[in-house]
């Protein structure tokens, strides 16, 4: 994919497969097309990889990484790369943004104001920590060991289609930073950005065949990427049964895994909440994204005594996003990332009404916007936590609305949920906020506040939604194999 400059749907380039520091047509000569949710009109044609090419992308990540010449260099050296690859992507925001809106369906404003931005502190963060990671080392009487964190070696990166670009720099600066070779795949709905990462990494002077990215299906393609022996390290993040399969690939050769896969996460709101702020921070953690995000606060837990004023406010804020075409800087809420997912989001509104919930907003397909897949902001309420959209995830713009009458109440449904992902709580109340957060099951919580990312922290859920953490220290510790080293002294 060559450069291009103010990007629009017409100017948008083929994408080739990225191997070996050069773009290369899939072996088969196959392609596959990227739709533009907005308008389900075709963007771009695509490289479409087969088992052959994910084979030819890990064989030179693995000879790449024996050569040495990444894995062996200096850190500082490695930090320098990574730091200049994240200052050209500051310097093509505007054109990575376009990309990542066009093919993803989200509005440009967080496109250009979050999602890029964050890749590029992606890697400029993991760079520099690289620097800084303690090494350890112990004395005992006539003897010392040390701790040696050596890169494991070709790490496999599998990436979903709601956050590409962010997503794949979140994993990638990691593993690079710490030495490794990487092997990308990025989801077919999304591919287009994901694959610019190779013409930055081409200008930073990263070395050739280091990071290699390949487009193309998930079952063939990435059964090769999970049970390749070559490959050391595995890192995917999708739903939760294709999680599942992966570990299971993965055992055949006992490759590590790190899984970060759906949620369902409990948005709690409590009698003494700023109620004003707490709808400000629900709406976002449902229809941000137009809720393709598996963080979002899709069941929406309300005390009874407030229970009518707040879904009151938050249907009348749900109300107001403006939903539109993506690339209109004003749009809140841009289409769903494709026709297939839109009817199942639809369908699952349709399961919550047969189920008896009631529908206070929403529900529907919008129309008058063209051809894409808009789908309005919808409120679910009176929702039974056993209910099938209370359990299952939607990942739409679509919230669940359930009463409780107690912060025991609360907390036990809460946990009543296969997934373990997020948590956020709403309270004025300092020691029940610190109670709730204890007892709720779930790898992040947010009190009084949503999808606040401190990048030293560990990130990733219990139960359903994952295993393994990364972020900071957990990433390095992830994505290297310890050695100790034990002498007389």
């Amino acid at each position: 994919m060559g450069q291009t400059t103010n990007v629009s749907r017409k100017t948008i380039k083929n994408a080739k497969l990225f191997i070996d520091g050069e773009y290369v047509d899939a072996i088969s000569g196959e392609t596959f097309d990227s739709i533009d949710p907005s308008t389900n009109c075709k963007l771009a044609s695509v490289a479409n990889a087969n088992e052959q090419d994910a084979q030819k992308a890990i064989a030179v990540a693995q000879r790449t990484f024996e050569s040495g010449v990444w894995s062996k260099m200096s850190v500082d050296e490695r930090a320098s790369i990574l730091c200049k690859m994240s200052d050209l992507v500051m310097e093509r925001v505007d054109e990575l943004a376009t990309v990542e809106t066009l093919d993803v369906g989200k509005p440009i404003k967080e496109s250009r104001g979050f999602d890029i931005p964050r890749a590029a502190a992606n890697l400029r963060f993991f760079a520099e920590m690289a620097k800084y990671v303690v090494h350890e080392n112990y004395e005992m009487s006539k003897f010392m060991s040390y701790a040696k964190y050596a890169p494991a070696g070709v790490t496999s990166l599998i990436i979903p289609w709601n956050l590409p670009f962010m997503q794949m720099t979140w994993k990638a600066s990691a593993a690079l930073a710490a030495g490794n070779t990487v092997v990308v795949k990025p989801a077919s709905y999304t591919p287009l950005s994901a694959v610019m990462l190779g013409e930055i990494a081409n200008e930073a002077g990263l070395p050739p065949g280091v990071l290699n990215i390949i487009t193309g299906p998930g079952g063939s393609v990435g059964t090769q990427m999970c049970t390749n022996p070559h490959v050391r390290r595995i890192s995917f993040v999708g739903e939760s049964n294709t999680g599942k399969t992966v570990m299971k690939n993965a055992a055949s050769e006992l490759i590590p895994v790190s899984l970060e896969l759906g949620g369902k996460s409990a948005n709690i709101v409590f009698e003494d909440a700023d109620l004003d702020e707490a709808v400000r921070g629900s709406i976002e953690a449902i229809y941000r994204n137009q809720g393709e995000i598996c963080l979002a606060g899709s069941r929406l837990l309300v005390q009874e005594s407030i229970y009518d004023q707040f879904l009151d406010k938050f249907v009348q804020a749900a109300q107001k996003l403006k939903v539109g075409d993506p690339m209109d800087p004003a749009t809140e809420m841009g289409a769903l990332v494709s026709k297939n997912h839109l009817e199942t989001v639809d369908g699952y509104v349709q399961i919550g009404l047969s189920e008896g919930a009631k529908l206070a907003a929403g529900g529907k397909r919008l129309t008058d916007l063209g051809e894409g897949n808009y789908y309005e902001p919808t409120v679910l309420y009176d929702v039974d936590n056993k209910m099938r959209v209370a359990q299952e995830e939607i990942f739409g713009p679509v919230v669940v609305v359930i009463p409780f009458k107690t912060e025991e109440d609360a907390i036990r449904i809460a946990n009543d949920s296969i997934y373990g992902l997020a948590g956020v709580v709403w309270t004025n109340d300092l020691r029940r906020a610190h109670r709730v957060a204890e007892q709720v099951h779930a790898g992040l919580l947010w009190i009084n506040c949503w999808y606040v990312r401190d990048l030293r922290t560990p990130f990733g859920g219990s139960k359903a939604s994952g295993i393994g953490r990364e972020g900071g220290r957990h990433s390095f510790e992830f994505y290297t194999e310890a050695k100790t080293v034990t002498m007389k002294l």
